[in-house]
């Protein structure tokens, strides 16, 4: 039997493609890999914890998962977080919509889980528009205010693997927040001028504020995070071709900077049918990809694992669509079992839910996936 060993060293030898003693699980190590507020209150009342749940993303209403859970659930990853600029800190919401600190507007959805965007300030911009908007400023120092000692307090005393800036960041997705979803789209083929001068100004601002967060988390961090859908569940966004010529290098730029001024291995969140970009992804160092959607189509578990499981860690996996809000008990641990005798072989796997948990998810589904994954997934026992 293998010596327990620490979530950072577990989390490390698994990003090394290395059997640790189990498979990690992460629950709220990033905004993408944490739970919404309603079944995390009563995840709370289950685990008879009484703090008050802090608010990760107003927009998705997730959470930040207290310590006293993470210990209780065996989660292996904790996030160092970006802060609110003083231009977001100011933003008031009035009748469920409000502006971001980039123009962008969102209106609490019908059934009040969610906010949609419903403005695109660059809708109608042109090229020498994006020269007077009002960006926002990178430089801030509200951003990254107290990040140093947040850093410095849980590499001291925790043994939690550490990941920053835990919010997404996004370089594709920010550019079609601010144009529209279809108008970004048709700018890749139609006006690529302006979609090259947009994914340039949009990074320049993503390379400041992680300049600044990466300063100040002073090579303490073990992963560093990055979300960027360019898939949906039917397949990808654009073509290869398409993401090759115009995306792909504004990513490679981005995430070799990451890299460099981290020393850290580099998270990549993508939903949806991401396997025709896996190679892609791998080639400009993404060392771990979420959330491994395998309810889209071409997402088979054993094909990837097949074919990129040397090279790349599985982060993720288990069905958040249909298997925990409406699977049993004894499907979610059979799919959690299963998950783990594909994907964990030779290390490069950690168990998470697909995104994160929502609202619909009740409490013994969360808890029987977190068990299985840490009782069946420890290596040597099955």
């Amino acid at each position: 039997m293998k010596t327990e060993l620490t979530s950072r060293e577990r989390i490390r030898l698994t990003l090394e493609h290395k059997e640790a003693d189990r498979v990690p699980i992460d629950l709220g190590g990033s905004d993408c890999t944490t739970i919404t507020e309603k079944p995390y209150e009563e995840l709370k009342k289950t685990l008879g914890i009484k703090k008050t749940a802090r608010i990760f993303s107003t927009r998705f209403q997730t959470v930040f998962v207290d310590d006293e859970v993470q210990q209780l659930l065996h989660s292996d990853v904790r996030p160092i977080a970006y802060r609110p600029s003083q231009r977001a800190l100011n933003i008031t919401s009035k009748n469920g919509e409000f502006f971001d600190e980039w123009g962008i507007g969102y209106r609490l959805s019908a059934d009040g889980l969610y906010y949609d965007i419903v403005s695109y300030p660059l809708a109608q911009a042109t090229i020498d528009d994006l020269e007077t908007y009002d960006w926002p400023d990178p430089y801030d120092p509200k951003r990254v205010e107290g990040v140093a000692e947040e850093a410095r307090y849980w590499f001291a005393n925790s043994d939690y693997a550490l990941l920053g800036p835990g919010v997404s960041c996004s370089l594709f997705e920010q550019c079609w927040y601010l144009r529209g979803f279809e108008q970004f789209l048709l700018d890749l083929l139609e006006s690529p001028d302006f979609a090259h001068a947009l994914l340039r100004k949009v990074l320049d601002i993503r390379l400041g504020m992680y300049g600044k967060f990466l300063e100040q988390a002073d090579g303490r961090l073990d992963l560093v995070y990055v979300a960027d859908d360019i898939s949906m569940q039917t397949g990808p966004m654009m073509s290869p071709q398409t993401y090759r010529e115009i995306i792909k290098p504004y990513h490679k730029e981005y995430f070799k900077f990451i890299k460099e001024n981290s020393g850290a291995k580099l998270f990549y969140h993508c939903c949806g049918n991401v396997e025709p970009f896996i190679e892609d992804l791998i080639e400009i160092g993404v060392d771990a990809l979420n959330p491994v959607q395998l309810t889209a189509k071409g997402m088979d578990p054993a094909r990837l694992k097949e074919k990129y499981g040397s090279r790349i860690t599985f982060w993720g996996g288990v069905d958040t669509q249909r298997l925990l809000p409406k699977g049993t008990p004894e499907q979610v641990e059979a799919e959690t079992k299963r998950l783990i005798d594909i994907m964990s072989p030779g290390g490069g796997y950690v168990l998470s839910a697909v995104h994160n948990i929502q609202a619909d998810t009740g409490v013994e589904n969360i808890l029987t996936m977190l068990k299985t994954g840490y009782d069946y997934g420890r290596y040597g026992m099955k």
